[in-house]
């Protein structure tokens, strides 16, 4: 058990999970500031005194992505200057993640470059969920946590609706999280090839499995611009029945997403978590929301007590 007092802080990219972490944990939200300046620029204020303490800040660095990590790297800085005693960032949406190797000569390995940042101003321990290249971590020299919400999003299809179904994965890269939710449902794998056209497009070519007659259920880490969105096209031609499911644990919700879940009646429900604030004019009857506040505080409240948290929680 820690001697040194558990405080919660949030950046201002989601203040709303922050404040149901704090509530499950039974403890008060910490104050601080943000002040966006007139010429752009970004000023933070711990409003309180933190000397000695655990802290655990709050900050997926979603949309406006570099405003979010300019931020979070300001309020580390911060903390440590204010002598706390450990600093740890939970970061349920990491940022840059997509960019963790040189796919071409001359890129920037930008996922590095954050982790770098982090742990140089002073940061503890990272805690995120669902990476998008489960790489990353061995990009940190600190401890890294790196969590799911398979589980959480996996209960949701425990439902009689969904025993005939079955799990596609929407390329090869996440064949093994569709595999972990095929595991936890016991239902069949689905894998499909898509060869990537640029960022934000890309076809499918193959589809590994027996879709046919079955209901499906694709995953995915995050949904953007929502172009998986049009790989149940090659679903359908295969013989998949009954209207699909997607599961996805971090909703960015590009327009071009809303557009293609809204436009396609063979779409039933979009299944997301909080990872990302998810504003009032982005919800609607086709997006159900899930809510990882009590993975995470159970995951910082294990942290804090020296306990483990793999004996109860399992990380894909």
């Amino acid at each position: 058990m820690s001697h040194h007092p558990l405080r919660i802080f949030t950046g201002s990219a989601h203040p709303d999970l922050a404040q149901e972490i704090a509530d499950i944990l039974g403890v008060a939200l910490g104050k601080s500031t943000t002040r966006h300046l007139p010429d752009s620029e970004i000023h933070v204020m711990i409003d309180e005194v933190v000397r000695d303490q655990d802290i655990f800040l709050i900050q997926p660095c979603s949309v406006p992505v570099n405003d979010n990590l300019m931020e979070l790297c300001l309020y580390i800085d911060a903390f440590r200057r204010a002598s706390a005693h450990s600093i740890s960032v939970v970061v349920p949406y990491y940022p840059y993640s997509r960019q963790e190797r040189m796919a071409r000569g001359r890129e920037a390995i930008s996922a590095r470059v954050v982790a770098n940042i982090l742990e140089m101003l002073g940061a503890s321990r990272i805690i995120f969920v669902d990476i998008h290249a489960r790489a990353i971590q061995g990009f940190f020299n600190i401890p890294v946590d790196p969590l799911s919400a398979v589980p959480l999003l996996a209960d949701y299809f425990r439902q009689p609706q969904f025993e005939n179904a079955a799990i596609v994965s929407p390329d090869v890269g996440r064949a093994s999280m569709a595999g972990r939710y095929a595991e936890l449902l016991n239902l069949p794998l689905v894998v499909m090839h898509k060869r990537r056209l640029s960022f934000t497009a890309a076809e499918t070519t193959h589809v590994v499995g027996d879709i046919a007659g079955r209901r499906p259920i694709v995953i995915d880490d995050m949904m953007a611009s929502g172009s998986v969105l049009k790989q149940v096209d090659a679903l359908y031609e295969r013989g998949a029945e009954g209207k699909a499911y997607f599961a996805v644990t971090h909703g960015i919700l590009l327009p071009s997403a809303l557009e293609r879940l809204y436009a396609d009646d063979r779409i039933e429900k979009l299944v997301v978590t909080n990872t990302i604030p998810i504003p009032p004019e982005k919800r609607g009857p086709k997006l159900e929301v899930l809510s990882v506040a009590p993975l995470l505080a159970e995951i910082i409240l294990r942290i804090h007590q020296g306990r483990s948290i793999s004996e109860k929680l399992v990380l894909v």
